[in-house]
């Protein structure tokens, strides 16, 4: 007898436009609130590994949201812990943004190489470190967990992940994850591993400003009117982002802001962007999150010696941010695998825990985020929802096959494949109908296939 299997997979997706889409995948009904389809593809097999980068900013303006990080992070903890299976086979290191400015290492805090993508390690406080230059915990076969670390998870990333405040005021946030990943470092040796997912999370109070050198931060130059501009870090902005209008220099408010591809100075974004996804043989094992400034109001302001600086797009009791138009549109890049929260918050457990969550659809139990109670009236959710498998995702041979929904909770096995609609307040407490979408089967199809989930909104232009 074949043993059942669930998979759960959901829709992300809110409601977006104001009509119903013109494609009819579903059973419709005649009611004015049904007004969009929201859709998404989502790998069939569960991953229990994970491999959790984070790149945080150790300069000078830090320190708050580092305490902030660290005071919170088992809140992150207790949402991994309550995915299906429990607590994912965990790879966790942390590195800083501190990639150093080369040849010009007379600048404050800057030294020539920096930490150069050196997952760190080091007890900051009075505590003890993992074993190793990044934490390890994962279930061993017996059922117990193999650990290089004592005591509580969160305690052992809190004891390595305040990196202080001294680190280089050029962040290079997307230079130190690749240099950290990209098997240069022999350091790091052992963290990222083929069989498991990977997510990377940006913290920064700054955008990104990596470099394919240190042209960027000659110190020759130091006035307004030289090429280069005053030394501070308004060159990242100036020769890696390009703005509507492109006078970079001038006073005023830019809008269409985006990553420059085409700098000597510094680097585009679309390299690290190919860099992460080729990673993984399937890209949807690649995740990315930031809680970095808001990517805009993009403002330029010149201070009291006529230099011109980029105003804070956010600003909190803990700190301000500048606009992150670079990291955005990174993570921008990874579609519904990738969460930008702002870093201008009091503290960053409302951040720390949007990214948990987001991370536990990755790994197995997606929410239905949509509201989908096509019929509010009516007592229980109403709902009208379509599942498929789907091979060959985005190639030529592409094919879907359509699974009925199951007649109830224990199918019989000629019923399977089939789907059903679960209740899961315990995990998805903050979405409309509190549930996810269970597929039950007798044989998981090909690892390469996806589940294609279709279902209708409700109430959009209430």
């Amino acid at each position: 007898m074949h043993r059942f299997y669930q998979f759960l997979t959901a829709v992300l997706l809110a409601c977006f436009i104001a009509g119903c889409p013109s494609r009819d995948p579903l059973p419709t009904k005649a009611d004015p609130q049904v007004c969009a389809e929201s859709w998404k593809d989502v790998p069939v097999g569960v991953n229990r590994a994970l491999d959790l980068l984070f790149v945080i900013d150790n300069s000078g303006s830090m320190g708050e949201e580092q305490a902030s990080l660290i005071a919170n992070f088992h809140r992150f903890v207790a949402v991994l812990e309550n995915v299906e299976g429990g607590l994912p086979d965990l790879h966790i290191g942390i590195v800083s943004t501190d990639m150093g400015v080369g040849r010009f290492d007379a600048i404050q805090n800057c030294t020539d190489s920096g930490d150069q993508g050196l997952l760190q390690a080091i007890p900051r406080d009075k505590c003890e470190g993992p074993d190793g230059n990044f934490i390890i915990d994962v279930l061993d076969p017996d059922g117990s967990r193999r650990k290089n670390y004592s005591g509580e998870l969160s305690d052992a990333f809190g004891c390595i992940a305040r990196l202080g405040v001294n680190g280089c005021g050029f962040e290079q946030p997307l230079a130190s994850m690749r240099k950290a990943l990209d098997g240069s470092v022999l350091g790091n040796v052992g963290f990222l591993r083929d069989n498991a997912a990977l997510m990377v999370v940006f913290i920064t109070d700054e955008d990104d400003c990596s470099v394919p050198g240190d042209a960027l931060f000659d110190t020759a130059s130091s006035t307004v009117d030289d090429p280069l501009g005053p030394m501070s870090s308004f060159r990242c902005f100036e020769f890696g982002v390009e703005c509507s209008p492109d006078t970079p220099r001038r006073p005023g408010v830019y809008n269409d802001c985006r990553a420059r591809e085409d700098s000597e100075l510094v680097d585009g974004i679309e390299q690290y962007v190919s860099f992460l996804k080729g990673l993984k043989r399937d890209p949807s094992m690649v995740t990315v999150a930031g809680i970095i400034g808001d990517a805009s109001p993009v403002v330029v302001e010149n201070n009291n010696l006529g230099e011109p600086g980029l105003t804070p797009s956010c600003v909190s009791n803990s700190g301000i941010a500048t606009p992150a138009v670079r990291l955005q549109q990174f993570i921008d890049k990874f579609p519904n695998r990738g969460t930008a929260t702002t870093i201008c918050n009091d503290d960053l457990s409302d951040a720390l825990l949007l990214i948990a969550r987001n991370l536990a659809v990755t790994l197995s139990v997606p929410c239905l985020e949509g509201d989908i109670d096509t019929d509010p009236d009516t007592p229980g959710l109403q709902y009208e929802c379509s599942v498929s498998d789907v091979r060959f995702v985005g190639q030529d041979n592409q094919d879907e096959i359509a699974l009925p929904e199951c007649p109830n909770e224990a199918p019989a096995e000629n019923q399977l494949p089939c789907w059903r609609l679960q209740s899961s307040p315990d995990l998805c407490t903050d979405t409309p109908s509190q549930s996810t979408i269970v597929v039950e089967r007798g044989e998981y199809p090909a690892p390469s296939s996806f589940v294609r989930i279709r279902c209708l909104e409700a109430s959009c232009s209430e």
